[in-house]
């Protein structure tokens, strides 16, 4: 079977990247006599330094006509769209007549519209847009979510049958593991951090979802006890508006912020944390539990949307704004060692079910079903 994967260009969107990689890495694992074809969605873009407004024209003639039309030419058995915001490409290739599944990672958008209202330069034709394209997947022959949590977003809020719905969760990296306490210690010391404080990580973006304002605030509490603490941040950088309520708390001395990583790096950074911490209010799926998780790391996250689907009895779960109910989460992985261990061996088990190899044969035989029996 010739399969083509349409995905953003690499770097585009970290997780993005991360869905496309293990997906392509899984299918030639489980289908090695395949041949799969991997098409960004944008070819490298021309930049014109002097006329911003001109480079968002040709940015947006490129993604929405002239490569949608580029892709439509490819011989292949299958269309596979990694990203539901790439739904556009689907009225085009629809009369193709080859079978087209799309991935719908989130509808976040829909519910929490300040995610591209804070990024955007034009809010409003920027969600005009990414509706238009989103909606584009009702027309796919199949969809694949990777939580129950979003496939019921999608019955919802696009009005799509739930019999054309499957759905495969994602997966995490092998490369995501214990290390040996020694490096551990070495990373801790390299950010000078003693090893009787309580490190926190949060990992992600810094949109109003991530509900970051709530991890400072618990940390602001833990402080106020006398809880010897520390919080690691990697992703985005704080906003002005929580820089403001560090410097407010005098919290400056107990955060590192820690840029955006490499993989290898990011490995390091979950083993020398002692907790996970993601509050956030809304998730399509949760892909840094899986990695702290993997790593060995305690988690505590939300107990809304897809969160308690990925993970399972392998986590605390809180009400994402209960600071008080946070504060006793981490107070209670530091100081109770057995229940500790029970989550990180819970959480190790818990990875474990979710491999690529695993993701891509679900994958595989929806693409299987439609390129033989149209279904």
């Amino acid at each position: 079977m010739r399969v083509a994967i349409v995905r953003r260009a690499l770097g585009a969107s970290f997780s993005m990247d991360v869905h496309a990689d293990g997906l392509v890495s899984g299918l030639k694992s489980v289908r090695p006599d395949w041949e799969i074809i991997e098409l960004p969605t944008s070819p490298e873009e021309k930049q014109n330094k002097r006329n911003s407004l001109l480079n968002g024209f040709w940015k947006y003639y490129q993604r929405y006509l002239h490569y949608p039309l580029s892709v439509r030419k490819q011989e292949v058995d299958i269309f596979h769209i990694i990203d539901h915001s790439d739904g556009h490409f689907v009225y085009w290739l629809k009369n193709t007549g080859k079978p087209i599944i799309v991935t719908c990672h989130d509808l976040i958008n829909f519910i929490h519209s300040e995610n591209i209202s804070s990024e955007a330069r034009i809010a409003s034709i920027s969600m005009a847009i990414w509706k238009l394209a989103v909606k584009g997947i009702r027309k796919a022959n199949r969809i694949i979510t990777v939580s129950a949590y979003t496939a019921k977003d999608v019955v919802k809020i696009l009005n799509v049958e739930p019999e054309r719905l499957t759905v495969v969760p994602n997966a995490v990296e092998s490369i995501f593991r214990p290390l040996p306490q020694t490096e551990t210690e070495l990373f801790r010391k390299q950010y000078k951090i003693s090893l009787e404080k309580i490190c926190l990580l949060n990992v992600g973006s810094n949109h109003p979802r991530k509900n970051v304002f709530t991890t400072l605030k618990a940390l602001e509490a833990l402080k106020a006890k006398g809880v010897p603490i520390h919080l690691l941040k990697t992703g985005a950088d704080f906003t002005s508006e929580q820089k403001e309520f560090i410097q407010t708390y005098n919290l400056e001395d107990c955060i590192t912020y820690l840029g955006k990583p490499d993989k290898t790096s990011l490995v390091k950074i979950y083993n020398g944390a002692d907790i996970l911490l993601a509050p956030s209010l809304y998730e399509g799926f949760g892909m840094t539990i899986l990695e702290a998780m993997a790593c060995g790391t305690p988690v505590i996250t939300s107990n809304v949307t897809s969160l308690p689907e990925v993970a399972g009895d392998a986590a605390i779960l809180v009400e994402p704004m209960d600071i008080q109910a946070i504060v006793e989460a981490i107070c209670r992985l530091q100081s109770d060692g057995e229940y500790r261990q029970l989550l990180i061996d819970r959480g190790l088990e818990r990875a474990k079910l979710f491999t690529w190899e695993i993701t891509a044969e679900q994958v595989a035989e929806s693409y299987e079903k439609l390129v033989m029996h149209g279904k």
